[in-house]
């Protein structure tokens, strides 16, 4: 007997839109005609796929990656990734990548007028465990300009990338601080038009997750799929 599981659609405005007039450079950069479905082979489905053996010690830890420790406010990021039904998703590899404490990445790109740390790469990898649980140690991020408008600054947060069984199967969402004011004046976090699923992009403070005398603690939970999923970038 075939057990059926209840269909969860996902909600409009759960995710954020190829186009949103307050975030300027999407005119330029989202598709104008309808997407090519491309039926997939097994090679697709299959590979490649992430060399997990290949990970050390300190692609968990971003404030250790230096020859000194990293400079800035040490935090904890803990959470777990989910299915629709809110099931754990284990073995899966998840990225992380951010600016550092003064709000500079650490990239050829960004000429923002802020120190670099030499000590801080801003990015890092994790493996979610049997309980589809992930955890990072590292330096919470500052705001910066990006001149998408007058006066922009864009909030305080992290990046996660998402994959599934292989590099072909990504998700991508960005993590943000509660009690942030500036997430009220930023169009890519504002551009996720229904207020629940923004929420859901606001990690929550855990007293639990802090170290004494050493780093706070902060909850992120990523839904991949379904009507409580987290907001992609890479949905259409």
């Amino acid at each position: 007997m075939t057990s059926l599981r209840p269909y969860r659609p996902i909600p409009d405005g759960t995710h954020p839109s190829n186009a949103y007039e307050g975030y300027g450079s999407t005119k330029l950069r989202h598709p104008k005609q309808a997407a090519i479905t491309i039926p997939q082979t097994l090679s697709e489905i299959t590979g490649p796929v992430a060399g997990f053996e290949r990970f050390g010690p300190l692609e968990v830890d971003l404030t250790m990656q230096g020859k000194a420790p990293a400079q800035g406010e040490r935090i904890i990021v803990e959470g777990l990734v989910l299915d629709e039904d809110e099931r754990p998703i284990p073995n899966t590899l998840v990225e992380l990548w951010q600016a550092n404490a003064a709000g500079r990445y650490r990239h050829d790109g960004d000429q923002h007028d802020a120190p670099l740390d030499p000590n801080f790469t801003g990015a890092g990898r994790a493996i979610t465990d049997a309980e589809g649980r992930y955890r990072f140690v590292t330096i919470k991020p500052g705001a910066y300009p990006w001149r998408n408008h007058h006066n922009a600054w864009r909030p305080a947060h992290l990046h996660f990338s998402i994959f599934g069984p292989s590099f072909l199967t990504r998700l991508i969402t960005q993590m943000y601080f509660p009690g942030d004011p500036l997430l009220a004046h930023d169009p890519i976090f504002n551009s996720t038009s229904d207020p629940k699923a923004r929420d859901r992009m606001v990690s929550t403070f855990d007293f639990n997750l802090t170290k004494p005398e050493w780093a706070l603690g902060y909850r992120f939970d990523m839904i991949v799929r379904g009507r409580n999923a987290t907001p992609m970038e890479a949905q259409g």
